[in-house]
């Protein structure tokens, strides 16, 4: 009999909380890291996590092997390493773990944002780590879910697809039939690019903060945010983010999803513009907005996700003005330079690559000594 596959989680918020439980109802034997010790006390205390569900999701109690705030003692039996942090904890992440990593482990960012797999490889490298691991990203978030308290977690639904790249792409093979034990939704990603450049969020979440920004912050986010944050006007802002996102794409020979495409693919709605799309999205009904602007749709989806759109942009000679404006603005408005605190491919350690070099880098073993 063949050993089940050993997972640690690292993060217990929204996101690692319902995956933890998730994996232990399933049945694996599932480690469970979050950096502060008392945030996981009382899952300790109770040996795992109660889950609910939608109708027909999974629900009961999902035990837990180990639950610690040592990354030592969390990578130590790890086959795969399920990362569900903000990516702007990628890095710390990957210091932390760089010293405890050891051959044949894998490494999934859930998601990677832009450019998460190879800022996390880029790091653990300069943190001296040479254990042989595969770095992976998702597209996206497997669940929509939420913590409801100090052990337990909701899950609103599971995607029933999920694109997932290895860096390089050669390892996604292996990384898929390794995590489709646990989840069959993942699916082939083509490479990290291509998870990197169909990432939504940059093109919805900031803009769409900013553009409410007087009126998040009288109304304290009372108020719908893709239905009544999105008017015509700022759908056509939204419009231009995303022209010029699949530009960028392009210049690098990735065929990017459109907002359009995506809402077709994701949730079967359409419209003559996007204004008309996001509106027939019956799902996005109810979902209010923040209730501050310190919050991740900034303070993580422009340094993350935009500033390495927009760097990318920048080296290979794609016109951005629309994205550079949405960073400019969040820069005013949270007092921040989000360029010099953002994945900019000086630091992502690619910044002299040529277009070709590049497609190698992440779609072969080839490391250019980066």
């Amino acid at each position: 009999m063949s050993k089940k596959v050993a997972f640690t989680v690292i993060g217990a918020g929204n996101g690692g909380k319902a995956m933890a439980a998730h994996l232990g109802l399933m049945g694996f034997p599932v480690t469970l890291y979050n950096r502060t010790a008392a945030r996981v006390e009382a899952i300790k205390e109770l040996g795992g996590i109660k889950l609910e569900s939608y109708e027909g999701g999974p629900r009961g109690f999902g035990k837990l092997e180990k639950v610690t705030s040592h990354m030592a003692e969390a990578l130590a039996e790890a086959d795969i390493v399920m990362v569900v942090v903000p990516s702007s904890a990628h890095r710390d992440i990957a210091l932390s773990a760089a010293p405890h990593l050891r051959d044949g482990q894998i490494i999934v960012l859930h998601p990677g944002r832009t450019c998460g797999a190879i800022e996390f490889k880029k790091v653990m490298r300069d943190a001296g780590c040479s254990a042989n691991v595969t770095i992976a990203e998702a597209e996206t978030f497997i669940y929509a879910s939420r913590s409801e308290g100090p052990a337990e977690a909701r899950i609103f639904r599971i995607k029933n697809a999920v694109p997932l790249a290895a860096l390089p792409a050669t390892r996604t093979k292996k990384v898929l039939g390794v995590i489709s034990k646990a989840y069959p939704e993942f699916i082939d990603g083509v490479n990290v690019l291509h998870t990197s450049l169909n990432n939504m969020g940059a093109i919805f979440h900031p803009a769409i903060s900013l553009l409410n920004a007087g009126r998040i912050e009288s109304t304290g986010g009372e108020f719908q945010f893709y239905v009544d944050g999105v008017t015509p006007s700022t759908a056509r802002v939204l419009e231009v983010l995303d022209r010029e996102r699949v530009t960028v794409a392009a210049a690098i020979g990735v065929r990017a999803r459109t907002a359009m495409e995506w809402l077709k693919l994701a949730y079967n709605v359409s419209g003559d513009d996007l204004f008309q799309a996001i509106q027939n999205q019956t799902g996005y009904y109810g979902i209010k907005a923040p209730s501050t602007l310190n919050h991740r749709y900034i303070f993580e989806d422009i340094p993350m996700s935009l500033v390495p759109i927009a760097s990318l942009a920048k080296r290979y000679g794609v016109s951005v003005r629309g994205i550079d404006s949405i960073i400019r603005l969040a820069c005013f408005v949270h007092h921040t330079d989000y360029w010099r605190r953002g994945r900019t491919l000086d630091k992502l350690g690619i910044g002299q690559l040529s277009v070709s070099e590049l497609a190698r880098y992440v779609n072969e073993e080839e490391d250019y000594n980066l």
